[in-house]
Formats: structure tokens, sequence, C-alpha cells
């Protein structure tokens, strides 16, 4: 196999997994499949069956974080109005309507932006489970004390997928004095005092005892996801140890109160590294990692497959995202077969397309980004107010632009286009040379853009200036893509399969197969078209080059 790009990670022995099962519209309710659990190096209910397999990251919801807001620091030093963390919006809030309207803006966000209207649809979209990100100030006071208006949005959440047949992952997304320093722990001073000072260590332990209190019992509740992302970059180094130490307490004072549920552990600098597991401390336990912006191949994930291999554990992606649909087919078609469970992140956010679920932002928005980056003057009070109460309507499902094309990639569902190097069955393995698709069978090569950018940028306009992939499959060669037909709301009963090729006079001679049936076409110019039946449900679309050869740039299934 051979690439021009550059590449990123080390090489690991190839493995055979089972792919996960296949996407469904129906499903047991969570409480008759009993606590989810650990079985080997699988995430299965009390019934043997998967879980956890699919689903989505409910960000902002309960932890805000600026850039799902659409807030951008200021150009330049000295401008602007911080408002990236938690605390920071909710100050800036606060200057801009005064205390009282800001508290009532902040009951009606968390009554409208995430209600049992958005889990009915993550639910018929064929997800099965939420991953539900908590910032401990929603639940916890500063002295240790509980709220229970914090608490009963847990509950609602709970109650809502217990309807609609979804688990829930409890996600510590902000611990008490916060376990990254960054903006997304809500940390009061910028620094992961978690580790530093040992009140909010006693906190963490005590909220999460406090957790497993009212939850032990609840089969809804699939796992305990004790802390998000904790110490990135320099912090890493500094508390690694402290880490180990903490997630042993905490483990042993969850296992004195409730012995049933999955407990997963992060890995530190953003939940990428696995360094700190050396050893088994849970029996009943998973680590999850995450995965942003890299190269979607299989020596991407190598330390996180090894890392399963030696321990025996189960491992879980707990959240990607953040990019555009060619790098989420790639990327989490690998993890389905390579039968690792997902969660996408994340759900809903204002003007991005990214995740599924867009909000429109209301009239008087743009002021208040302009005053947050610094290129606008402070909005007048009562038009501020006017436009958070219009937000808040805007965040309403029903309100907002629906993407199903980020769906359609997630679970490689028709009708969605897929780009070359999202195959599934080319017989990949671990790559040998650091280069992407290392491993592969088939030639993938990069070419064109400007030097320096990222092909996987979250950035849009990065990624427009980035070159393209392609798939060179040869005589005898072949690469095959997992598909889903069908979904809520489209049952086709017949597909049109195009494949875009870089070669204005494609030579290759293909016979393409979905399922067992070929798929009869030709070509024209640099595509080749055919169509075929296809019964709903999953199936896998295989394309041979039975004579010369072909370079595959993308697939159009619709």
């Amino acid at each position: 196999m051979t690439s021009t790009a550059p590449g990123t990670a080390a090489p690991a022995a190839p493995a055979t997994r089972t792919p996960l099962s296949p996407v469904t519209d129906t499903r047991p309710a969570a409480p008759t499949r009993g606590f989810v659990r650990r079985a080997g190096t699988r995430i299965v209910d009390a019934t043997g069956a998967p879980a956890l397999e699919r689903g989505v990251g409910i960000g902002t919801w309960l932890l805000p974080e600026g850039y799902m807001w659409g807030f951008r620091p200021g150009g330049s030093p000295g401008t602007g109005v911080p408002a990236q963390s938690p605390r920071e919006i909710e100050t800036l809030f606060a200057d801009l309507v005064g205390a009282d309207r800001a508290a009532d803006f902040w009951s009606r966000w968390r009554a409208t932006f995430f209600t049992e209207a958005d889990v009915a649809e993550i639910a018929a979209q064929g997800f099965d489970h939420v991953r539900l990100p908590i910032n401990s100030r929603v639940v916890m006071d500063e002295t240790g004390g509980f709220l229970a208006g914090g608490f009963a949005l847990l509950d609602d959440c709970i109650d809502w997928c217990r309807s609609h047949g979804l688990h829930v992952v409890l996600d510590l997304h902000g611990a008490p004095g916060g376990q990254t320093g960054t903006n997304i722990d809500d940390s009061p001073r910028g620094r992961p005092e978690l580790f530093t000072d040992p009140a909010y260590r006693a906190l963490t332990v005590s909220l999460w005892a406090e957790l497993a209190r009212r939850y032990a019992g609840e089969p809804v509740v699939a796992a305990y996801d004790l802390l998000n992302e904790p110490l990135p970059n320099e912090h890493a180094v500094d508390h690694a140890a402290d880490l180990v130490a903490l997630y042993r307490d905490l483990t042993a004072t969850i296992r004195a109160i409730d012995p049933d549920h999955l407990i997963m552990y992060e890995g530190t600098h953003w939940a990428s590294d696995v360094a700190i597991f050396t050893e088994v401390w849970d029996a009943n336990s998973a680590i999850q990692f995450h995965r942003y912006w890299a190269t979607p191949d299989r020596a991407g994930i190598a330390r996180y497959l090894e890392v399963r291999d030696r321990l025996g554990l189960p491992i879980y992606m707990g959240e990607g995202g953040e990019n555009g649909t060619d790098w989420l087919a790639a990327a989490f078609g690998l993890y389905t077969a390579e039968g690792i469970g997902w969660n996408f992140w994340t759900w809903k956010k204002v003007d991005n397309p990214h995740s599924p679920a867009v909000v429109v932002p209301p009239p008087g928005w743009d002021a208040v980004l302009a005053y947050v980056d610094g290129t606008g003057s402070r909005p007048d009070g009562e038009a501020a107010w006017a436009t958070l109460l219009a937000l808040v309507e805007a965040v309403r499902l029903a309100n907002c632009t629906w993407h199903g094309e980020v769906i359609a990639a997630l679970l490689h569902r028709a009708p969605l286009a897929l780009p070359a190097y999202a195959f599934t069955g080319a017989e990949t393995s671990a790559g040998t040379t650091g280069e992407p698709w290392a491993g592969a069978s088939v030639t993938v090569r990069y070419s064109g853009g400007e030097p320096g950018v990222n092909p996987f940028a979250a950035d849009p306009g990065e990624r427009a200036r980035a070159g393209i992939f392609t798939v060179h499959l040869v005589t005898g060669q072949h690469v095959a893509y997992d598909l889903h037909v069908g979904g809520p709301d489209v049952h086709a009963p017949t597909i049109t399969v195009t494949l875009r090729t870089e070669c204005p006079t494609p030579s290759g001679i293909v016979a393409v197969r979905l399922g067992d049936a070929p798929v009869p076409g030709g070509w024209t110019g640099t595509s080749w078209r055919g169509s075929a039946p296809a019964a709903p449900g999953p199936t896998s679309l295989r394309i041979d080059v039975v004579g010369g050869a072909v370079a595959l740039v993308g697939v159009d299934v619709g």
C-alpha cells in the first residue's frame, strides 16, 4: 500500500472483530434488557445482546460551550467579551439583561433545548443511547449540597429514554474545580484544581457517591463516565498519577453503593492517551477514547485496539464529530466495522451544520456575537432580552434545520455520498509505514491542495483548501462499503450507485454488487452509474475491478 499524505499513528497487530449489529428502528425497552455490562471485550445488556453501539451526545444543555453558540474570542488581546465556558456565558447574559432575567433564561433554556421530542427523534433515527454531559454546578452547590432541580433534569432525561428504548451514559463533563483547566469543564480559574485542591476532590467523590445512590437499580442508566477528557497538555505529565488514584477512589466509592453499573474511564490529553491503563481496576468497566480531526484509518486507532486486547476490556469511542460527512462516514464506519460502540458529538448546536439539528439564529443574535468577538458594541438590554427569548424558541427541535446527511454518514444509511476511502471491506489491517491506510490491500493516494492543510480539519474552509484522496484499484482488487438501506422516512425499492473517479476517460472494467445482486451499469464521462433493487436493511456494496484500473474518488448511493 502506498500513500503520499503524512501519517499519524503507530502500527498494531491486525485483529478480526465482529461488526456492530444492524441499525434497527425498534428495540426492546431498556429496563427489560437489564443492566449494561462488560462481557470480555464487548459491552452487552443482561440478555447478552450488544449495547451502547451507536449514540449521540447532548452537548451544551447542562454545560454550555461557547463554540456551540457561535461565540468566538476577540480578534486581538483585550477585545471582545469572554464567552467560552458556562461561567463566562452566564456572566455575559447577566451583564446584558440582568441577573433575574438571566436566571429566567436558563430555566427556559433547559426546558426547551433538550426535550422528549429530541429523545423520540434520536430513537427513531436508529440510535440506542445518549451520553449526557453534566456540569457539577447544575446538581451540586459550592458547599456540597445537592440541587433537586438539577437532578430533576437528569431524571427527565432518563424517563424520556426509558419511554423510547434508549440507554443513558452519565458523563461528568465538569467536575468540581475542573478536571481539564479549560472552558469545557467550567473550571473556576482555568486550572485543573480537582487535582490540586483536596476540597474539590472530596466534592467529586461525594458527587459520584450521590449519583450511584440515586441510580443504583436503574437499568436505563448504562454507564458512569467518571471524568470527561481529564488532564490535557502539560497537566497530563504533572497529574497522571493523581488521576489514577482518583479513579481508584471513585471506583471503590461507587462499588460500595452500586455493584451493577458499568464504569467508564477516560485517558489523559482529551481522552486520547491511554498510557495510564496498565491493569484492570474493575471487572465491570470499559475504556473510553475520543477522536477528532485525524486520519480515519485503522492505524489511527491502533493504540486503543492494543489496550483492548492487552487488558481484555471493551473500548468505546465516546466523542467524535465536528467534521464533514466524508470524515464521519469513514471514521464511524471504521468503529462499526471494528465492533467499537460510539457516541457522536453532538446532537444540536446554533448555526453549525456539523450537527443533525441546527438552531437557526434569531434576529439580534448577530449583535450578541459581534459584542462577544469585539467587532460590535454592547446590545441594548431590552433588545438582548428579546433575542434571548427568541433563542429559547429557536432551539426547540421542531424549529431547527434538519441535516439528515449527518446521520446518513454516521449510519451509512442510503441515500448518502461516501468518500472512496470509507471502505470497510478491502482486507484492511494496521499500517506498517505510518501513512494513512498503510495496511490496506489497495492504494490510497493524496494529491493537490495547499501545503500544511489538514484534509480532516473541523473548519470547512480549511477542508476546501485540501487535496483529494483517491483509491487506486487494479485488476483483481476490490473495495466494499457497509450500507443500510431505508430508515424512518425512506424505504427505497431501487438503489442507484454512482462511482466517481478522477480520470476523464476511465479504462477500468468494474463489477458492482449490492448484497448478493449484481448492479448493471456503465461509464459516462468520469462516472459509472447503475441501479438495482434493494430490500430495506443492512447490506454491502462491493466494487471489483475485473480489467484495467480505476482511481476512485467517491461512491454515491441513493
